[in-house]
């Protein structure tokens, strides 16, 4: 079982880190509903819109909204801009990371060399860290670097539990 009852880990995804180490990762699979609403002017180059209980949202936010109805707190690491966001880009703002969150973060940041590769979705409720990353069924793939990020995580000492895939498609 997941540290997460709203996306259930019911598959792992194997990841072979740069060190010859395969890491299993809890990954689950949802289908998510299609936005029907009015066109978004700003798609950030095509990505897919989702409808969320009728609001307009990207993967990434459904998730992030996914997990928060359970009691955790997060933000979606915008890497294309480089921001947090709690909400879609052009209605809410980027957020600053509270400080407890950006230590973890720059911890590994520190060991990685960098930002590149960070999750799509940053989490964490009571002592609980979680990592989720979303990719579309038959269309996205995990980056070289999305590996690194990992590897970089479980160097300094967090767990593939600590992380999760989320595989989706449209209904």
């Amino acid at each position: 079982m997941h540290i997460n009852m709203l996306f259930p880990a019911t598959a792992e995804e194997t990841f072979l880190l740069v060190t010859d180490e395969s890491v299993l990762v809890p990954k689950t699979i949802v289908v998510f509903n299609a936005w029907k609403g009015k066109p978004l002017a700003n798609t950030y180059g095509g990505k897919a819109v989702l409808d969320c209980e009728g609001e307009p949202l990207f993967a990434e936010l459904v998730i992030l909204r996914t997990l928060c109805r359970d009691g955790w707190s997060g933000v979606w690491v915008d890497n294309y801009r480089k921001k947090f966001r709690v909400g879609m880009p052009d209605v809410e703002p980027p957020i600053t990371l509270p400080a407890d969150q950006r230590v973890i973060l720059d911890k590994i940041i520190d060991k990685n060399g960098s930002m590149s590769g960070c999750w799509d979705v940053y989490a964490w409720k009571e002592n609980k860290i979680l990592f989720a990353e979303s990719k579309r069924s038959g269309r996205d793939s995990i980056r070289p670097s999305q590996v690194k990020w990992l590897g970089s995580a479980l160097a300094v000492g967090m767990s593939a539990a600590d992380f999760l895939m989320v595989e989706w498609s449209l209904k």
